[in-house]
């Protein structure tokens, strides 16, 4: 009986030595890390998600490592930038480890390496910066951290995936003066404007005034024009009734000279008449006087184109008819 039991208790502590055996053998590694691997203190393979075995009292696990993306607060400091300007300011940035041996034997305390380094990028990147340039592109600013911090974390197996400054604050007097700065601008911008639409508006109406005057000159030298024609046909009109006048008379015709001159006549009276100077005019005469005159001017015309002209006709056919006074014609 004490045989069985002293075997039974060796079974038992076999039993318990390979459980213990067995568990220290196998090891899950959770989804979003990687556990390193030591032999004898020494590292010899990194241990994926899942269900992995190691050799038990040999092997060990080294570093436990997140290998999610991970996100770094960066806190606020004071930089002094290229034109003297001080602000402080404040990012945040965000890392994955790739490579968990390199990150867990290549730098000690990763994420404090990782911090110092944002941190005096941030200082040497924006100390390069003028104060307006500062505020105005950070996206410039975000892109060259990340360029430089990236290039420096690769050998530790890390991926910096991003940077973002989150807060410049510059001084409460520079904010002011800024604050005038910017009022001084719109003010300078609105009075440049303004003076660009009187310009405008100027330059407009000195072009409507040109348009204006050039459309008058060619009005006017084209009523010059047609008023010029008209007195030319006029004159030409009046050329050709005198033409055919003396075309009449050089062929006896007494009348025609004589409805000539009493035209001429006519008109001269109406100009009288008409004039502006002219009031009260007097005209001491009778109609008859007139057709008088006409038929004495008409005699003369006949002895001289009989004397010039050397015919010997009758005296009844080159006579001029009687005149009137009831009957103007001839």
């Amino acid at each position: 009986m004490a045989a069985l039991t002293g075997f039974s208790v060796t079974i038992i502590i076999l039993a318990v030595l390979i459980l213990l055996t067995l568990l220290a053998g196998i090891k899950t590694v959770p989804q979003g890390y990687g556990y390193t691997v030591e032999r004898f203190g020494r590292y010899t393979r990194t241990l994926t998600p899942g269900l992995n075995l190691i050799i038990p009292f040999i092997d060990r696990i080294g570093k436990r490592i997140n290998i999610m993306e991970q996100v770094l607060d960066v806190p606020e400091q004071e930089v002094i930038t290229r034109d003297n300007a001080s602000v402080e300011a404040d990012a945040v940035a965000f890392y994955q480890i790739l490579n968990p041996a390199s990150a867990a034997y290549q730098v000690a305390n990763l994420e404090m390496a990782i911090l110092n380094l944002t941190m005096t990028n941030i200082r040497s990147v924006m100390g390069s910066m003028d104060l307006d340039e500062l505020l105005s592109n950070r996206d410039s600013i975000n892109e060259r951290l990340l360029r430089v911090v990236d290039l420096a974390v690769e050998p530790w197996g890390v991926k910096v995936t991003r940077i973002e400054i989150k807060d410049i604050r510059p001084p409460n007097d520079l904010v002011e003066a800024m604050g005038r700065q910017m009022k001084a601008e719109r003010e300078k911008r609105a009075q440049i404007l303004e003076a660009e639409g009187s310009k405008t508006a100027q330059i407009l109406r000195s072009e409507g005034s040109k348009q204006s005057a050039i459309l008058e000159a060619e009005g006017e030298r084209e009523a010059a024009f047609r008023e010029a024609e008209a007195r030319e046909r006029l004159a030409e009109a009046e050329a050709n009734a005198t033409r055919s006048v003396s075309l009449a008379i050089a062929d006896g015709d007494v009348a025609a000279i004589n409805y000539f001159v009493a035209q001429k006549y006519t008109e001269a009276m109406a100009s009288i008449g008409t004039a502006k100077n002219s009031k009260v005019v007097l005209m001491p005469m009778e109609a008859s006087s007139l057709i008088g005159s006409l038929g004495g001017i008409g005699e003369i015309a006949k002895e001289v184109f009989g004397k010039d002209g050397g015919t010997n006709e009758p005296a009844a056919r080159r006579s001029t008819p009687s005149v009137r006074p009831g009957n103007p014609e001839s």
